[in-house]
């Protein structure tokens, strides 16, 4: 089972502030925790909207809105991609996240598990990604 876990970003993230050398030694520490654990897929901070976009689909349009974007408790700062046996395992992990502004500050994570191919059993096209799939190895 994959499991996101997803930090919301902040006024400071979106500034393209970074964090602070104690917080990203306890990230690290974390991570690492996870890769020995063999459970760690992936995992970054990502740039702040002022440097990305949006598409809005409308019928058949396509429209492109740079940011930065306003709604700062609706956008993602990083994210990191988990393996585990169970919901239960996932848990556990995502309680022992450190906090993404650091300790004693206001911070949120989100977790979502991933869908996996056999979800996707009977759906009509499905079959072209498990082709995708096999060929990733």
């Amino acid at each position: 089972m994959r499991f996101m876990i997803i930090v919301k970003a902040t006024a400071e993230s979106e500034q393209g502030c970074m964090p602070t050398a104690p917080l990203m030694a306890e990230m690290a520490r974390y991570h690492e925790e996870l890769a020995h654990a063999g459970v760690l897929l992936d995992g970054s901070g990502l740039k702040p909207t002022s440097q990305g976009w949006r598409v809005r689909y409308s019928g058949s349009g396509r429209t492109v809105t740079d940011g930065p974007f306003t709604e700062t408790k609706e956008l993602i700062a990083g994210y990191t991609l988990i393996q585990v046996r169970s919901r239960d395992e996932a848990l556990e992990w995502t309680r022992r996240f450190p906090n993404p502004r650091g300790e004693g500050l206001d911070a949120e994570i989100e977790v979502r598990q991933l869908f996996e191919m056999e979800d996707f059993a009977g759906v009509e096209g499905v079959e072209n990604f498990r082709d995708l799939e096999a060929m990733r190895g």
